[in-house]
């Protein structure tokens, strides 16, 4: 386990980018979500691992890509604290949303590759959750993403700190409290 890595979790349109960003900008090290970045190229190549046509084949891109940059950053060794905007779990955990079969060797990669014990999960907030050109999900859905993120993360030993419906920078020091870097 790597006490420094922090997973930042949730169902979508959450504001988890807008934490992503805050923190950046507060001088941490930050992982960026690689499912829109998956989408928009699969979009651009008229591409079929898309979460709306092949399902299994878009979960696979997101857990290879999350495994890739969990490498690459427990490879700098780092020692101070690195946020993810989602983790390796994340596409497990979509995984079960949608009812695919998940290979032992996804859940084996899932089970090497340990994050803080600490998660952070944004709960639903209706009041900020929008659509886009790669956020197609309703609310409900949005909702469901939720629990089943929430689902994954327990039923794999991690300790969920839900962050409060607040502006970005009451969640970043909601997060830097919670991390013992403010009092």
């Amino acid at each position: 386990m790597h006490t420094n890595l922090f997973v930042i979790t949730g169902g979508p349109g959450v504001g988890k980018t807008t934490l992503i960003h805050e923190l950046s900008n507060a001088g941490f090290t930050v992982v960026e979500e690689s499912a829109r970045k998956i989408i928009q190229a699969q979009m651009l190549a008229n591409g079929d691992a898309l979460p709306w046509k092949n399902k299994m084949l878009y979960a696979k891109l997101m857990l290879e890509a999350a495994v890739n940059v969990y490498q690459t950053i427990k490879a700098k060794q780092l020692s101070e604290p690195v946020f993810f905007d989602r983790g390796i779990l994340d596409s497990i955990g979509y995984m079960n949303m949608e009812n695919i079969p998940i290979p032992s060797e996804m859940k084996a990669v899932a089970i090497a590759h340990r994050y803080a014990a600490k998660v952070f999960i944004l709960p639903p907030w209706k009041e900020i959750y929008q659509t886009d050109h790669e956020r197609k999900q309703t609310w409900e859905e949005a909702v469901f993403t939720f629990e089943k993120m929430k689902e994954t993360y327990l039923a794999h030993g991690y300790q969920l700190i839900e962050i409060p419906k607040a502006d970005v920078g009451t969640r970043r020091r909601f997060v830097e409290k919670e991390i013992g870097l403010i009092g």
